[in-house]
């Protein structure tokens, strides 16, 4: 699809030609999107500057050369000389049609493609997935399949945490309870409960405790037992990572996995050639490697420890090895972190330790892409009402639960077999999930409100996305009307809301439901055509300006836009104006603003 904004550029930079000569051909034609209109022109106002000329009478004369009839209606110049440009619906429907027919959606394949490393998810083996792993696996799954589709040659890396001290516990509770037993088989669906009841026994059982550490040992050592035993432990956890993420549909494979423990191996070497370029230096017994331009507190320059007094390696140690692989090995012209906010510092340190240190080439890109934190509506962490981390698996049942409650509330079940509905129900709520995830800078903080997250209303998931009306009967289902316009609902059976309340029985019992749980503004006497974020009465003489689901007896037309997921009464004074559709109202047009989104 041709992008409206730089075609709506290059004609604006014809007319600029036209108008006033060659020599304003490096003039910038200023097409931002409008909140009046679908884009704007904001040329005329430095143009007015070099011309000496009011703005807006050089607005007017450029708005009579631009030659844009077959993209947007005819161009309206408003307050000090802006542009407006309203795109035609049959040009936009066009483009969509071209990009249907299109297996690429008209997008180019990139002129120069790259080997790119996408690293996410990473959870820790044998421990269950906690809400904090949600947006790093979604939004680093959304950043693969996009640059896969732009071209690019990706490597999917899931950076397990399947190493480490906790597995010498993990293994001789493992051969307490016997491989066999059920209390085993918890890794499968409970692994936190598994390696909850062998921390209890580490803390209270001293003999199991130095067994343990003692394990630890064999298994950095590579004792073969303690090998497969571990591995035990990896393949019956995998089974449940295996569910969380075939039900939140992201693209990872046992084959992405290269966990802490695929690079054990090259943990000395990378530490050796650290010595030897003379970049690491002992500190306090452990061996440390000072980058430029990092300091604490005082000007202290800060260590980034590679080897610990103990001897033992640790996540700094690791992730070098992982960067000279990525570059050596996998020989990746980018590599995309995308972990969470809080270990900004540690990645700027590593990466500049691995560049002062020649393992990342001059070209090549290194960076990380920062999670923002997800908080509970009060601003502290997720919790269930025990006060415990709220269990990804948990959260996503929930998601499934709330967005059924909703189907039957809407009277889903009288359309839909139970088979169909819980289908529908999981396409909804892991949809909403997912959709909360995306809809938010993958850097900032967000609040995760079940409420706004669930709704059928504003800029969710469920609103979004086609869903199954109410009504009894077959539906015809949503019409794309066009590119970013949202969806528009089909016409009602006559005599019938979108709710099923009777357009001609004001005390039907229906009208107990209030609209903000169901998406309709019934017209009945308890519920009148209302705002959606809103029961007030209808009467409201100050409607907002974009967001007003109000029909009837005091619109304000300069200032009422109507919501287009509201349903009006069959006396809606400006249907010129209103997205809904009723039998008796002429055909509507869309409502006049910015676009939510474009395809």
């Amino acid at each position: 699809m041709a992008d409206p904004q730089q075609v709506l550029a290059q004609r604006v930079h014809a007319a600029i030609v036209a108008s006033f000569g060659p020599g304003f051909d490096d003039a910038d034609p200023l097409i931002r999107p409008s909140s009046f209109a679908d884009f704007q022109a904001n040329v005329a106002l430095p143009l007015g500057k070099r011309l000496g000329r009011p703005p807006r009478e050089v607005a007017a004369e450029l708005a009579g050369r631009l030659e844009v009839s077959d993209v947007c209606e005819p161009p309206e110049v408003s307050g000090p000389g802006f542009i407006n440009f309203r795109l035609r619906d049959d040009w936009i429907a066009d483009q969509a049609s071209r990009m249907l027919d299109d297996p690429r959606l008209g997008l180019a394949p990139v002129a120069r493609t790259q080997t790119v490393v996408v690293e996410y998810s990473s959870p820790n083996i044998a421990k269950e997935m906690h809400v904090g792993h949600l947006r790093t696996t979604i939004v680093g799954d959304a950043i693969a399949r996009v640059l896969e589709f732009a071209g690019h040659g990706v490597i999917r890396d899931n950076h397990v945490g399947d190493w480490g001290t906790q597995f010498g516990m993990l293994i001789e509770y493992l051969l307490d309870v016997g491989q066999d037993s059920p209390d085993a088989a918890v890794l499968r669906t409970d692994p936190n409960a598994f390696y909850q009841a062998a921390r209890r026994k580490f803390d209270s059982d001293p003999g199991f405790a130095d067994r343990a550490r003692k394990r630890v040992v064999d298994l950095q050592g590579g004792d073969p037992d303690t090998l497969r035993l571990w591995q035990d432990i990896v393949d019956l956890s995998m089974d449940y990572l295996h569910r969380i993420y075939a039900r939140l549909g992201v693209t990872l494979t046992d084959a992405d996995i290269r966990g802490e423990s695929f690079y054990n191996d090259m943990l000395a070497d990378t530490v050796a050639s650290l010595e030897a370029k003379g970049l690491a230096v002992y500190s306090d017994g452990a061996l440390c490697v000072f980058p430029p331009g990092f300091t604490g507190r005082e000007g202290r320059p800060l260590p980034l420890i590679v080897r610990k007094s103990d001897g033992g390696y640790n996540y700094a140690t690791t992730d070098l090895a992982t960067v000279r692989y990525r570059v050596d090995v996998l020989h990746c012209d980018r590599a995309i972190y995308v972990v969470g906010s809080d270990q900004t510092l540690h990645f700027q340190m590593v990466f500049a330790v691995a560049r002062e240190a020649g393992w990342i080439p001059p070209g090549a890109r290194f960076e990380h892409a920062q999670i923002g934190l997800v908080s509970a509506p009060d601003g502290g962490r997720l919790r269930t009402r025990s006060g415990d981390n709220v269990q990804l698996a948990d959260l996503l049942e929930e998601a499934v639960e709330r967005a059924r409650a909703i189907l039957v509330e809407v009277e889903a079940p009288s359309r839909f077999g139970p088979a169909e509905l819980d289908a529908i129900a999981e396409a909804v709520g892991i949809g909403a999930v997912k959709y909360a995830d995306l809809s938010t800078a993958r850097d900032s903080a967000y609040v995760f409100d079940w409420d706004r997250m669930i709704s059928f209303r504003g800029n969710t998931g469920p609103a979004r996305c086609p869903s199954p009306g109410p009504s009894r009967g077959p539906s015809p289902g949503p019409t794309p009307v066009s590119a970013g316009r949202g969806w528009r609902s089909p016409p009602r059976p006559s005599g019938r809301w979108r709710c099923g309340c009777s357009t001609s029985a004001p005390s039907s019992p229906e009208s107990a439901r209030p609209p903000s749980r169901t998406g309709c503004a019934r017209t009945c006497s308890t519920w009148p055509a209302c705002s959606p974020r809103s029961t007030r009465s209808a009467r409201c003489s100050r409607p907002s300006r974009s967001r007003c689901g109000r029909a009837g007896w005091r619109y304000v037309p300069s200032r009422c836009a109507c919501s287009p997921r509201a349903w009006a009464c069959s006396g809606c004074q400006f249907p010129s104006r209103c997205d809904r559709a009723l039998n008796s109202a002429p055909a509507p047009r869309r409502r006049r603003g910015r676009r939510a989104a474009s395809l």
